[in-house]
């Protein structure tokens, strides 16, 4: 394993961990330390797998305890859902950030079934998360379109130019994918970073044309996909790429938008 203080740790920007092992796919941290050991990949970004009871606090709180107890691997973000209420879900993002001590807090209209810039639901409780100041995440995908369409993230990036964002998914996460889309809208927003993840790979490249490297970051979506097998196609992509492309989509970026590596 590399060094944690390089600038060329390996870093797979979408993880989810959770409490127990509930469902077949459902993995507890130990689980993805030890699917990251043998795929060669120093850190995770991890995040909640949403439980069917929708009861995230426990997961949350997984997440925290996952941080404590690896904090060389694990770089922990929260989730919160405004449809348990604005605000249920704005203590929630405090609950994270002031008491967990996280980098950034989830949102995801598909799981959990809202408009993502819906003025009276969700764009409250973004507005209580960007007065943090720490970057904030949205699964941007195919599956429920309407809600989490990549203009979505436009607006709420223009809204809040200040905040850095991330685009998980590049649109995909189904087919056929929005990835053009996406990738336009990234391209009109300085302050979004993609994350590859459940996304086709001719996606991935058009992004790196398009944005440049430098916003660019890899991620497995495991356990929903193998983290080994997406790290080895990855790798497949960039081998005609400069070593500091490399570097940078698969870990240095996404550690400087979270805060791990000094910009």
């Amino acid at each position: 394993m590399t060094s944690n203080n390089s600038a060329s740790l390996i870093v797979d920007a979408d993880c989810h961990i959770s409490s127990s092992r509930f469902d077949s796919l459902a993995m507890v941290a130990e689980d993805l330390i030890e699917k990251m050991d043998r795929s060669g990949v120093d850190k995770a970004l991890i995040w909640l797998k949403p439980p069917y009871t929708k009861d995230i606090a426990p997961e949350n709180k997984a997440i925290q305890e996952a941080v404590k107890r690896f904090p060389e691997r694990f770089l922990g973000f929260g989730w919160t859902n405004p449809r348990l209420g604005v605000d249920q879900a704005k203590d929630t993002v405090t609950r994270c950030y002031e008491e967990y001590g996280l980098l950034g807090i989830k949102f995801n209209g598909a799981q959990d079934d809202y408009v993502i810039d819906d003025a009276e639901l969700a764009m409250p409780v973004i507005e209580h998360a960007a007065r943090f100041g720490k970057p904030i995440a949205f699964h941007i995908g195919a599956d429920f379109f309407e809600q989490t369409h990549p203009y979505r993230l436009g607006n709420i990036a223009a809204r809040f130019p200040e905040i850095k964002f991330i685009m998980i998914h590049i649109g995909g996460a189904a087919f056929p994918a929005l990835d053009r889309s996406a990738i336009e809208i990234a391209a009109q927003h300085d302050n979004i970073s993609v994350i590859g993840s459940a996304i086709h790979e001719r996606a991935i490249l058009k992004a790196i044309e398009v944005l440049g490297h430098e916003r660019v970051c890899f991620g497995s979506d495991m356990p929903f996909f193998l983290m080994h097998a997406r790290l080895a196609m990855y790798e497949a992509l960039l081998r005609d790429h400069s070593a500091e492309a490399r570097s940078a989509i698969l870990g240095d970026n996404i550690r400087r938008v979270v805060g791990d590596l000094a910009s």
